[in-house]
């Protein structure tokens, strides 16, 4: 892919990705599955590193899904064993480069050893003010506006909610991860174009951008030109017309 030419644009405050593709991508050169797996975690490597350089502020990756447990024994447990390995041994670098880890999904089915590594992570960065790096694992959109809806009902049965309270503004404060912002553009690779239950609240106006290029071939460039596409759009929002350069 050649190099685009970001001509003193600013990036957009938070980047979502569906990283998509590891299996094809290696299928496609004779290749195990977890081959193609560990690739992505090198490109996720370099995505993290691209978008602090860039000024994105939060960049939230869709890393392994609630309905990735349907997939095989073996390649779930090689899936753990990269989760486990990336926040080993690359915690302390995003530590150092004033990187913030937040987690996002179901945590009370994972794992104990995979909850305490996802706790110490957040707990060692949650002072850092870079870039925030929001991990959704064990995630699914449906199950998340559920289990704010969940919580929302436990506030009612306490007493601290009536319904005249309830508003789409109530509700996304009830959210996995309430203080960060909704996705400016999201961004999904493999030339699949469909969300697949991530974020979808938080899309809501969102720009989509899909690149015909698997998950492991993903660069700076990837991410620069896919960040010159979200500005050449017009953005709305319901109203008049808003370019997101301006």
């Amino acid at each position: 892919m050649s190099e685009p030419e970001v001509p003193n644009l600013d990036a957009p405050r938070h980047v979502a990705i569906i990283m998509d593709g590891n299996g094809r991508w290696a299928a496609a050169r004779g290749l195990p599955r977890a081959e193609g797996h560990r690739r992505g975690v090198e490109a996720l490597r370099r995505t993290v590193r691209a978008a602090g350089e860039l000024g994105v502020r939060y960049l939230t990756i869709f890393s392994f899904s609630a309905e990735n447990w349907s997939r095989p024994a073996a390649e779930i447990s090689e899936l753990m064993g990269l989760l486990r390995r990336f926040i080993r041994h690359d915690l302390a670098e995003l530590h150092g480069n004033n990187v913030r880890v937040r987690v996002i999904g179901e945590r009370e089915s994972l794992d104990p050893e995979i909850r305490k590594l996802i706790t110490e992570a957040e707990e060692l960065t949650k002072a850092n003010n870079g870039l925030t790096l929001v991990i959704a694992f064990n995630y699914g959109s449906r199950q998340e506006i559920a289990r704010a809806a969940q919580r929302m009902a436990a506030e009612a049965v306490a007493g601290r909610l009536q319904a005249s309270d309830v508003s789409a503004e109530k509700l996304a404060s009830f959210l996995d991860a309430p203080d960060v912002p909704d996705p400016d553009l999201i961004i999904r690779t493999s030339g699949e174009q469909r969300l697949s239950n991530f974020l979808l609240w938080q899309a809501a106006y969102s720009e989509l951008v899909f690149l015909p290029i698997y998950w492991p071939e993903f660069d700076r460039a990837a991410l620069e030109n896919a960040i010159l596409e979200f500005h050449r759009r017009e953005r709305r929002f319901g109203g008049l017309v808003a370019r997101t350069g301006s």
